[in-house]
Formats: structure tokens, sequence, C-alpha cells
């Protein structure tokens, strides 16, 4: 896996839209989707909707939902 930025296009409560991800993030939201039993763009449908408007845009959003599940993950593995 590589740190190449890859778009996608999404749907989002039926509206598409395009997302710019390093790879490594695209191949995380689909690990941390499957295993909440959810489709990727659930997933990212429900992030896009608890955001706050001062978290910047949809992939920085991404980006932070996935570093703080991590993070949660690692504090409750120690």
């Amino acid at each position: 896996m590589n740190g190449r930025v890859r778009k996608r296009s999404v749907l989002i409560d039926g509206h598409a839209t395009s997302i710019s991800l390093e790879e490594a993030f695209w191949a995380a939201l689909a690990q941390n989707a499957k295993g909440r039993g959810l489709s990727i763009n659930r997933l990212i449908a429900e992030i896009d909707r608890t955001r706050k408007p001062d978290q910047g845009n949809l992939s920085s959003a991404l980006r932070v939902y996935l570093l703080r599940a991590a993070q949660s993950s690692a504090a409750s593995a120690s």
C-alpha cells in the first residue's frame, strides 16, 4: 500500500460526491465499515452527518475519524 491519493465517487444519502484519500485510508475505512457491519458509503454518510462545521472538509473528517478509532482500539488493547 502506498501513499498515493485515490479519488472515489460515493453516494451520501442519495447524493453523489467525490472524496480524495490515500489508499491506506480507503483500506482502513473498508476495514472499519466491515467491522461495524456497514458499507463504506453508509459509514461515510454517518461520519458526514455527525461531523462539526469546524472539522474541515469530508476527507479531513474521515482521516480524523480513523485516527480516533485507531487510538481507541490501541487504548483498549493495552
